[in-house]
């Protein structure tokens, strides 16, 4: 293998410009996403694919050999469909995880009436499985795997557990970004049953989620990660105060005048470039 083998980085968000903007993060997603694959990063991200992201101005298409893996959640298999689009301006790809029964409505966490949907917890499970799921169908080993919105709190916790011994994610270091709050709802009694998703996993293992609150996802991101970065000006005080400096953790404050190579710095380091 040539020395110069590109290292690999893995996007995993719940938004992402110019496919859904709910925070400033999605447009930092995509600058990021941009500016590693520039970089000499090889590039891919996923996010779901919610009923207000447009098929056909995004030219998404589907994925035929990705497609037809079921999830399994709660005792319930759900198919899962991969729709891959390009991200304009870059070649890089995009993937988007279907589901007609969780993601086809048109609005993304609440519904016509602000009301918070009561299946947002096992929409979350089901993405944080689908995602690390569709990596290993890749077959695609990321260096990196950069997770950014509340909605991909469960991912670094089952790397750090479940997934660990899959040759897949063997290697592959975690960065999370904790963004600014953007619910008050919890997401149920039932989130952590939900989120049990082996015999394996045991409720005290996902204990800091337990609460369900926006920052118990983002607290139990940054807690299994490996880096930890902050995504807003307006991050919960307590979590500024909590995450900045943790020991043996790499962490970058938020920048907004930055050009974002403090990021290309930190996969370096991660990734041992």
């Amino acid at each position: 293998m040539p020395m110069t083998a590109k290292k690999r980085i893995l996007f995993i968000a719940n938004e992402m410009s110019p496919y859904l903007e709910l925070t400033e993060f999605s447009e930092i997603v995509n600058k990021l996403a941009i500016k590693a694959n520039d970089n000499n990063f090889e590039v891919r991200c996923i996010m779901p694919r919610f009923g207000s992201i447009n098929e056909r101005r995004h030219r998404l298409h589907e994925v035929v050999r990705l497609s037809g893996i079921n999830v399994s959640v709660d005792n319930d298999d759900m198919p899962l469909q991969i729709k891959v689009a390009s991200l304009p301006s870059a070649r890089l790809q995009v993937y988007f995880l279907e589901n007609e029964d969780l993601f086809k409505r048109k609005f993304i966490f609440h519904d016509e009436n602000e009301k918070w949907f009561d299946d947002n917890d096992l929409r979350t499970v089901f993405f944080c499985k689908g995602a690390l799921e569709t990596v290993k169908k890749f077959g695609w080993p990321p260096d990196i795997i950069h997770c950014s919105g509340w909605m991909t709190g469960l991912i670094p916790a089952y790397l750090k557990t479940l997934y660990k011994k899959e040759p897949v994610f063997a290697h592959s270091k975690i960065v999370y970004t904790i963004g600014q709050n953007t619910f008050k709802e919890k997401l149920g009694s039932g989130f952590i049953k939900k989120a049990l998703i082996h015999a394996s996993l045991k409720e005290k293992d996902l204990e800091v989620f337990k609460e369900g609150t926006n920052t118990a996802m983002f607290r139990g991101g940054a807690t299994f990660a490996d880096a930890i970065t902050f995504g807003a000006e307006k991050v919960e005080k307590k979590l500024v105060e909590e995450f900045t400096k943790v020991r043996g953790k790499k962490t970058l404050p938020f920048n907004p005048e930055g050009d974002l190579t403090d990021y290309l710095q930190l996969y370096g380091d991660l990734a041992g470039k």
